[in-house]
């Protein structure tokens, strides 16, 4: 029944893309003026198929799950049926379609029947309180033995050696100090995605479910502390690995495997964010290598960084966009400081200074000034060949950067449900327990159903990339679980009370956190405009050749 009537509101979606390509299209390809023409529509249409892509995810988990987390699917896809309808109705208003077949799935007894059973107010009350009793310990995935050993050593290193450390370094705004660095590297954690060839610990195929099972135990200790230090040594491994040559492999993967040196990644610029293709920092030919003038900015973890993956354009032609960028390397000490200055003896300068944020403390984000900084021929990805293919090698590096995202909020979700759990426990309102309300027992189950949805869909796309897929899934899975940890820890906080807005709580820091997840690695309408509805509308034109 379920199935059906997924089905049927998919086929509603695909009526909406098969129209926003015809109207977004010129010469059967998509004009990007008449494609800004309907960003509202093309947004909702990629929240759509976020939303329904999740909930088939729970349907095709459904018979391996336990009971909880099968009744926790149910309820998530109840809500996501829900959602889709009215977010459709209006796609459909906006584009002057027939509603017609969207009332009628509403007046359905399919539909009545899943809203009476995943959606009721007896039905997610008593959801809440069974997720209370298990301690929100649910959202159990198939994991190869390998996955799951490292899972439970990372857990277990998250929470005797992470978490005792995640509020100092929040509420000091402190560097990540050594005491958690040292272990990370003898624990191989930058590595997780270099193969053993190259010094890392994957095996001649991928295992991302490891890599996004490792970097949820981390991130639900602490986001910027320890579950995104993998993110960047991700991002260059896996340009490296796409586009550079077999010397550069070999000298630089088995580095950052050991964590020796920690890498950062400097896309963005003051003027253009998730806008790669216009990037302008300059690199300017000259003997033995190039010479970098301009700025970058939000270069997170710059500071400690000893190698730093810069896009750069260096094709002086800036009607070639995308085509002109390359990508280099650049060296630099480490430093603890929020400030930097690197002077060469060319007299090259690269400047550094940490941006004052509200949260993701510990790795800090910093504005980056080049002036005439010479980086060596050696140091430009793919060498002579890798001129002009910056922009592939980023995407390259940016899919399992988004598929790691995707673990980084789950771990938030994680954490923020743990602690909701645990404060509605013990915090009593009106002479009894706040986990004893109806109401709490619903928002707890909604959250809880949110998580478990979420981590179908994340570790499915994980199995997906390594089976050669799944790269626009990866976009899909990081649009959905970033929105939905903000939901989650919002509501976590929400539990709490006033405290939930005192320093001292940790859910303080996992909702301020979970706020940046939307943001970085893609923004969330860069995702959802240029990348998923792109894609479903790319995918609608040629279906339609």
């Amino acid at each position: 029944m379920t199935r059906e009537l997924l089905g049927r509101i998919g086929d509603e979606l695909e009526h909406a893309v098969a129209t926003l390509a015809a109207r977004c299209a010129h010469d059967g390809r998509i004009d990007p003026a008449l494609a800004d023409e309907h960003q509202l529509a093309s947004y909702e249409v990629a929240v759509v198929h976020a939303d329904l892509l999740a909930a088939q995810s729970c349907l095709a988990g459904h018979e391996r799950m336990g009971e909880l987390d099968r009744d926790l699917a149910t309820a998530f896809v109840a809500e996501s049926v829900v959602t889709s309808l009215g977010r459709l109705e209006e796609i459909h208003a906006g584009l002057g379609l027939d509603t017609g077949e969207l009332l009628a799935i509403r007046a359905s007894d399919d539909f009545a029947e899943l809203r009476s059973k995943g959606a009721s107010p007896a039905f997610l009350s008593d959801l809440g309180e069974r997720v209370v009793e298990h301690d929100g310990e649910l959202g159990a995935v198939e994991l190869d033995e390998m996955a799951a050993m490292a899972a439970e050593g990372f857990s277990r290193f998250a929470r005797d050696v992470v978490a005792p450390l995640a509020e100092d370094i929040h509420r000091k705004d402190l560097t990540v100090p050594e005491s958690l660095l040292q272990p990370m590297r003898e624990m191989g954690v930058f590595g997780l995605s270099i193969p053993e060839a190259y010094g890392g610990s994957a095996g001649e195929r991928e295992n991302t479910p490891l890599m996004i099972a490792v970097t949820e135990a981390l991130s639900e200790a602490s986001l910027a502390a320890a579950g995104s230090l993998i993110t960047r040594p991700e991002i260059l491994a896996r340009a490296l690995l796409a586009g550079g040559t077999e010397e550069q492999k070999r000298e630089w993967l088995p580095r950052i495997a050991a964590g020796d040196p920690l890498c950062a990644i400097s896309i963005t610029e003051p003027d253009y964010g998730s806008d790669v293709a216009s990037l302008a920092l300059r690199g300017t030919k000259t003997e033995g290598g190039w010479l970098l003038n301009g700025a970058k900015t939000w270069c997170t973890f710059a500071g400690k960084a000893g190698l730093l993956m810069v896009v750069t354009r260096t094709d002086p032609d800036r009607s070639k966009g995308h085509r002109g960028l390359s990508v280099l390397l650049v060296e630099k000490p480490s430093v603890e400081g929020h400030e930097f200055l690197v002077e060469q003896d060319g007299g090259g300068t690269l400047k550094g200074k940490a941006i004052p944020t509200i949260g993701y403390r510990g790795m800090h984000s910093f504005d980056l000034a080049f002036e005439d900084f010479f980086v060596p021929d050696a140091n430009v990805i793919g060498g002579e060949e890798g001129l002009g293919r910056g922009f592939y090698l980023t995407m390259a590096g940016m899919t399992g950067g988004r598929i790691q995202t995707a673990g980084r909020a789950l771990g938030l979700m994680r954490a923020s449900l743990k602690a909701a759990i645990a404060y509605a426990r013990e915090r009593k309102v009106f002479g009894q327990p706040l986990a004893e309300y109806q109401l709490t027992q619903v928002k707890i189950a909604k959250m809880a159903a949110r998580y478990v949805a979420c981590r179908q869909l994340a570790f499915d796309v994980g199995r997906r990339l390594d089976e050669g897929g799944g790269s626009g899934e990866a976009s899909v899975a990081k649009l959905i679980s970033c929105r939905s940890a903000e939901t989650v820890s919002r509501e976590a906080l929400q539990i709490h009370g006033g405290m939930g807005y005192a320093e001292e709580m940790p859910v303080s820091r996992y909702w301020i956190d979970a706020r940046v997840l939307s943001i970085f690695e893609g923004a969330e309408e860069t995702l959802a405009l240029k990348v998923i509805a792109r894609g479903l509308i790319d995918a609608a034109l040629k279906q339609g050749a």
